[in-house]
């Protein structure tokens, strides 16, 4: 019994905990129920408010968006407004034009009628003059006929009583006329000679006068040998190296001769190429500094020393450029060898500074001329482009010069210029000639060039050597540094008009022999002494 009683009672509090629990679950229930209708108001609310607020900013956007295209279309109206002023105005001048251009065809065209009137008047005038012309002519050869007849019975007496042939009366004649017309022709040369130099000589002066005044350079004198200075007599030890093996690769690295002598605290570098030179002085210096001198560190600075004056010599050429106010449109190896130039001289004149006075020179005179001034300027920066590698090409620099400029690209007129600017090619262009007178202003200006002593004495003795071989020179003198020779003649040999056909033919001998900087004036001096003595 007490079992039942126990497993009722168990069935029982099972009952009252089940009752219990469902109980606690539809509460449980209801309020989560009551949660989420309270969450899906808040979200029913949170959703209204956004759509106002969606609709708001929908709206400001549309205001703003009208206010923007107002504006903007507004602004495009202006601008239409403008060009269509600027348009019109433009339309207004080709109006202009146009007439004023109709108003010249209508009155060439009335000019031109006038001259068809003209030149009718005129063909009748010439066929009448040509019908009158001929007749005249029938009478000339019927004249001519006479005279003839005439002349042959004049001849016959001439000969008859002057005992002389025709042949020997001609050649008496031709003497007398070939003298006459000698006097003649060297008064008439004297005459244009004097009339030329005089108009020719005011305006070259005006112009060459005017180009020196706008323009002055500095000239640093270079050499053809570079002295190297040592800190003491013990680094010559360490460049020539054990057995000589440094001296033997600094040579073979850079082309150069080094040579160590006695001379204290210093080598010498010797090369004809300016480059290599002072590529190998560079690098000699770095070298020194470094205190590192073995042939693989000497490969090493020559190779970096060899990069660094490349990049010097392009910045050279770009500096020149920029000197005479070009544009940098050339090409690399040109600017390169602009640079080059740099490095080198004649008669101690540094080229780089020479192109670009002559560059300056050029542009100068061609804005007197109403020329193309940068063109001007460009071909007298590349006149002597070929003596950059005039030492590895055969021929003249002047045409090495041309085939090089050619060869890049430059204009046909710059590159005759470069060819013509020492005769090597006729000149045949206004440009060619100032280029010409450029380069010989540059050279002869005082100081700017410079010679050896040897070199200055067979100059001045091959100027006398040339002037005694003609005829009559009595004697010769070569003065003013060569600038001027001074040539003595026979009296007697040697007339007034003749001496001026020996001054032409002296001087073109000169130029056709002789290589020299500047002009050499020629004076031949022709003196009669009469002397009487008194007793």
């Amino acid at each position: 019994m007490w079992e039942l009683s126990l497993l009722g009672g168990i069935i029982a509090g099972f009952l009252v905990s089940f009752f219990i629990h469902k109980n606690s679950l539809k509460k449980t229930e209801s309020s989560f129920e009551e949660k989420i209708t309270q969450e899906k108001k808040e979200l029913e609310n949170l959703e209204k408010k956004h759509q106002e607020e969606m609709s708001l900013f929908k709206k400001q956007q549309e205001t703003e968006l009208k206010t923007h295209k107002l504006e903007i279309e507004k602004e495009v109206s202006e601008q239409l407004k403008r060009k269509f002023k600027v348009k019109e105005d433009q339309l207004n001048q080709l109006e202009n034009k146009i007439r004023k251009k109709e108003d010249s065809l209508d009155s060439r065209a009335k000019n031109l009628d006038n001259r068809d009137k003209n030149l009718s008047r005129k063909e009748n005038n010439i066929e009448n003059a040509e019908k009158e012309i001929e007749t005249e002519k029938q009478k000339l050869i019927e004249l001519e006929q006479e005279i003839e007849k005439g002349k042959r019975k004049i001849i016959e007496e001439l000969e008859r009583i002057s005992g002389l042939s025709e042949e020997a009366a001609k050649e008496l004649l031709l003497k007398q006329v070939e003298d006459e017309i000698k006097h003649d022709a060297a008064k008439k040369v004297q005459k244009i000679i004097s009339e030329a130099e005089e108009n020719a000589e005011r305006e070259a002066k005006k112009i060459i006068g005017m180009a020196i005044q706008r323009y002055a350079g500095e000239y640093v004198s270079e050499k053809t040998v570079t002295v190297v200075t040592l800190a003491n007599d013990d680094m010559k030890g360490r460049i020539i190296g054990r057995e000589g093996r440094n001296i033997r690769a600094f040579e073979a690295a850079t082309g150069v001769d080094l040579i160590i002598d006695e001379t204290p605290e210093a080598v010498v570098l010797s090369s004809f190429n300016p480059v290599r030179r002072e590529i190998a002085r560079l690098s000699l210096e770095r070298l020194i500094e470094d205190g590192r001198i073995h042939p693989a560190r000497i490969e090493e600075i020559v190779q970096k020393t060899e990069h660094d004056v490349n990049e010097a010599m392009i910045k050279s050429g770009k500096d020149a450029l920029m000197e005479l106010n070009l544009l940098p449109n050339m090409h690399n190896d040109l600017l390169k060898l602009i640079g080059a130039l740099k490095y080198r001289t004649s008669y101690g004149q540094n080229i780089w500074q020479h192109s670009v006075e002559v560059g300056f020179l050029c542009g100068i005179m061609a804005s007197e001329l109403g020329m193309d001034v940068k063109e001007a300027r460009r071909a007298g920066l590349l006149h002597d482009i070929g003596k950059a590698v005039d030492h590895e090409v055969e021929g003249s620099h002047a045409i090495i010069g041309a085939n090089l400029i050619k060869k890049y690209g430059e204009h046909p007129n710059i590159v005759h210029a470069v060819a013509a600017h020492h005769n090597d090619v006729p000149p045949e262009t206004v440009l060619a000639f100032l280029v010409d007178a450029a380069d010989a202003l540059s050279g002869a200006r005082p100081g700017a060039r410079r010679e050896t002593m040897e070199a200055f004495i067979k100059r001045l003795q091959d100027i006398e050597e040339i002037c005694q071989s003609f005829d009559g020179v009595q004697k010769s003198f070569a003065i003013q540094a060569g600038r001027e020779v001074r040539v003595i003649v026979e009296n007697e040999s040697v007339s007034d008009d003749a001496a001026v056909l020996l001054s032409r033919d002296l001087a073109k001998k000169i130029e056709t022999s002789l290589t020299y900087p500047g002009q050499i004036k020629i004076v031949v001096i022709r003196e009669k002494r009469v002397v009487a003595y008194a007793s």
